[in-house]
Parts: structure tokens; C-alpha cells; sequence
């Protein structure tokens, strides 16, 4: 029971400090999303992420073929 109160109080503590930061914005994220580039920023973000996921599933792919070829 110790714990539990320990680590709810730690979160209380930690979640009360992230509530209490500037709410004006980052200025680079608004001159970009003024100018109309942060959709190019999180279309290439999307692409990277895109081509991630397919090399990790290509990936898996063969080494289930190696894993049956195995058995």
C-alpha cells in the first residue's frame, strides 16, 4: 500500500509540473503552420514512418521463410 501511494504521488507530482508550461506555442511550429510547410513536415514524417513499417514487415516475412525452411 506504501508503494501504491509512493507512485500516485510521484505521478501527481510529475503530471501538476507538465501542466504548468507556457501555453504561447513554439514559434517555429507557427511560422510553419502559417506559412502552410508543417504539412510537408508531417507528410515526410509520414513517409519515413510508411517505410519503416514496410522493411520491418519485409523483414519478418523472410524470417518466417527462414524459420519454416529450418524445420
Amino acid at each position: 500500500m506504501k508503494k501504491f501511494i509512493f507512485t500516485l504521488s510521484l505521478i501527481l507530482a510529475f503530471t501538476l509540473n507538465l501542466l504548468a508550461q507556457n501555453s504561447n506555442g513554439v514559434e517555429m511550429a507557427d511560422s510553419l503552420r502559417a506559412s502552410g510547410k508543417i504539412y510537408v513536415v508531417v507528410l515526410v514524417i509520414c513517409v519515413i514512418f510508411i517505410g519503416l513499417a514496410i522493411y520491418l514487415f519485409s523483414i519478418d516475412s523472410r524470417l518466417k521463410k527462414i524459420e519454416k525452411q529450418k524445420q
